[in-house]
């Protein structure tokens, strides 16, 4: 099979371990993550002086000239299907989609098909010039299943390294619109009592916790305060109903993008997401607080009420300031319509 080879020379005061000192160190137009570069010392491709060196921690020295063999990507073997795509923007390096409700972003053992994946091999037809040794979309982030909105995806391993950077660095802009029982406001003396949470100018709340696997549902997320990752969430509160107030329209965004970051943080203050049924979002809003069809559009919501409206990200090949929005889902807005009249 046709392959390229790569040459690293290390420089002044490398890192202690052989995976870092490539990724600091390797051309900027090989195009290879930290990730990538793991995976190929581990199957034999990286060599010093002619002997392949597969131990990712090996030490290495100022100097050191690795041969990195590369090779021609492979078609991968999931399966390509015509599931239609909202698009938002696309090129010849990444692509912009408005996920839609129910819709999960990657094949997996209890779902091999039906996933955005699939549908975006479909969409490409073959156009893909690699990601990761394979012929396949490249994920950088995801949203839950349930959850809808934006999404950018890589469609070459150079966009696939430039977009991963920018989210390792925390400077992708990611804001949600979400619906949650009752409205947070800093006046209010149990969510200043609330561990892990202040406010800031504005009256903007911001959640800041450790983020892991719960103890005993290995399925949901849970707050700690050690161990585990950071995690930032900020909130505004957009729009109040009720009286006193039942539910509230907020405007979220991540500082990090740990796995249902929003969801949990906002369930660890006292405002879950309406519909979150794992993270207890079915709680019971008091008879008068709103009008009755209200009520029972609250009540018959059937997911978290939470959509990602933002997304705003440079362009990992050209260098050009991009910024998407997606108007709320139809079911949101009805939510909404209902909690207004």
């Amino acid at each position: 099979m046709p392959a390229s080879q790569v040459h690293v020379i290390i420089g002044p005061n490398p890192p202690g371990r052989l995976d870092k000192a490539l990724a600091r160190d390797v051309p900027e137009g090989a195009n290879l993550s930290r990730s990538r570069l793991a995976r190929l010392i581990e199957s034999g491709a990286v060599a010093l002086a002619d002997k392949p060196v597969t131990n990712q921690r090996a030490r290495v020295a100022e100097g050191d000239v690795f041969v990195i063999t590369v090779e021609e990507a492979v078609e991968t073997d999931i399966l390509a299907e015509n599931i239609p795509l909202d698009v938002i923007w696309e090129d010849a390096d990444l692509i912009v989609i408005n996920k839609p409700v129910g819709m999960v972003v990657h094949p997996a053992p209890g779902t091999p098909s039906g996933t955005l994946v699939n549908a975006l091999l479909h969409h490409f037809g073959g156009e893909l010039s690699g990601i990761g040794g394979e012929k396949r979309p490249g994920i950088v982030h995801r949203i839950d299943k349930e959850t809808t909105g934006l999404l950018v995806v890589a469609k070459s391993d150079q966009a696939h390294h430039g977009l991963a950077a920018q989210f390792e660095a925390h400077t992708v802009n990611r804001e949600y619109a979400a619906i949650v029982y009752g409205a947070p406001d800093g006046a209010d003396p149990r969510l200043r009592g609330t561990k892990g949470v202040n406010f800031e100018t504005g009256n903007i709340l911001k959640i800041s916790t450790q983020l892991a696997r719960h103890k005993t549902d290995r399925q949901r997320q849970a707050v700690y305060f050690h161990g585990g990752r950071h995690a930032v969430t900020r909130a505004r509160t957009i729009e109040v109903f009720g009286a006193p107030p039942a539910a509230a329209l907020l405007r979220c965004w991540l500082e990090t993008g740990r796995t249902h970051q929003i969801r949990v943080h906002m369930a660890h203050v006292g405002h879950g997401l309406i519909g979150d049924t794992t993270y207890g979002g079915r709680r019971k809003i008091k008879a008068k607080a709103l009008p009755q069809n209200a009520l029972d559009a609250v009540a018959a919501f059937p997911r978290q009420a939470l959509h990602a409206a933002v997304l705003g990200f440079v362009h990992p090949v050209s260098g050009e300031n991009l910024q998407f929005e997606a108007a709320l889902p139809q079911d949101m807005a009805q939510l909404l319509a209902s909690l207004r009249g």
